[in-house]
């Protein structure tokens, strides 16, 4: 997929040598839950499938919210072993941790001296905190552009996101339109692939899944212990006899992400004629649940047990990433001045 072109200044960037790149980093904030997996991971893993796939633990990103060291870098390794037991395929796609590639860090420094106040002071997070009075700090400020340097340094076109972040991908092209535009066609500009909404997860509350709300289900949580949890879930208190619609039922809906099409058929049936107990569904869900996620929990306590090939993992992957950085810095420098004098 070509990218963008623009009808003025020189090209640095050889667009017959390109292929299509999907780009997407995960914060290492804790362990991924069901909304967490449901609503983007299992998303990202399906698009490995490309030409070039670049996936990474944005760690930079979590200085914002991150302060503890050893926590940072606890949450860094277990995100790289969460990715890879879901089904991330290091010989398929890159996978590595941001900080290791400092090309990136260079670039943003490069974008951030081109890019006008008024632009960030406009984007979500930054409005959000200040409009509940808090305080901002510069990491938070500066965080689009941060995340522009990401999508830009890889040649990225393709950027899976939530509806809620399409915004981050118009900021990038706007930088990057920028910088094109004064120092010619240096930069592709990607595109925002936007991510099923319909894979949106409920909470055990019924809300949106998310950390924030303490709802969620944990993706590695022990069998017993999420069966614990699902029990506890509230339910209405509509008679055992009356129909029911499963789209309005919470544990339905959870149900209908880990059971097999014939069973979800079948549970619907029995919501729409009634006469059940939310007790045996919960027991359903729970059972279907453990089998889902039986073989990734699996695996993940399989790489546990050798952090070291994880870390292998990530090195390899940082080589790849700071060689195609590189190359994207390297254009950036010559076009600005940095390089070539």
């Amino acid at each position: 997929m070509p990218c963008d072109s623009l009808s003025h200044g020189y090209s640095l960037l050889n667009t017959d040598d390109y292929h299509m790149r999907v780009l997407s980093g995960i914060q290492p904030t804790g362990r991924p839950h069901w909304g967490n997996y449901f609503g983007a991971i299992v998303q990202y893993i399906a698009l490995q499938d490309a030409e070039q796939a670049y996936y990474f633990i944005a760690n930079l990103h979590a200085l914002t919210t991150v302060r503890d060291k050893q926590l940072l870098a606890q949450y860094s390794l277990d995100a790289a072993m969460d990715l890879i037991a879901l089904g991330l395929d290091p010989q398929q796609a890159v996978l590595f941790v941001q900080s290791d590639v400092p090309e990136v860090s260079e670039l943003c420094w490069i974008l951030l001296s081109g890019t006008p106040m008024g632009l960030l002071e406009r984007c979500h997070a930054y409005k959000d905190k200040k409009a509940k009075g808090l305080t901002a700090d510069a990491g938070l400020f500066a965080y689009p552009v941060l995340q522009a340097a990401d999508i830009l340094a890889y040649d990225s076109d393709t950027v899976p996101v939530g509806e809620d972040q399409v915004q981050h991908i118009e900021v990038c092209r706007d930088i990057a339109g920028s910088f094109n535009h004064q120092y010619g066609e240096v930069f592709v500009l990607p595109k925002a692939k936007v991510l099923d909404s319909s894979a949106r997860v409920p909470g055990t509350d019924g809300e949106k899944m998310s950390k924030s709300y303490n709802n969620t289900l944990a993706v590695f949580e022990d069998a017993k212990a999420q069966k614990k949890q699902i029990m506890r879930i509230a339910t209405d208190s509509r008679p055992m006899d009356e129909s029911k619609d499963p789209q309005d039922d919470v544990l339905y809906l959870l149900y209908s992400l880990v059971a097999a099409e014939s069973d979800r058929a079948e549970m619907a049936e029995l919501y729409q004629r009634g006469g059940f107990g939310y007790g045996d569904v919960k027991k359903k869900l729970a059972e279907a649940a453990e089998a889902f996620f039986a073989d990734a929990r699996s695996r993940r306590e399989d790489w546990q047990r050798r952090p070291d090939d994880v870390r292998d993992i990530l090195a390899a992957g940082a080589a790849k990433a700071r060689q195609k950085a590189g190359e994207v810095l390297n254009r950036a420098q010559e076009a600005c001045g940095l390089k070539g004098f």
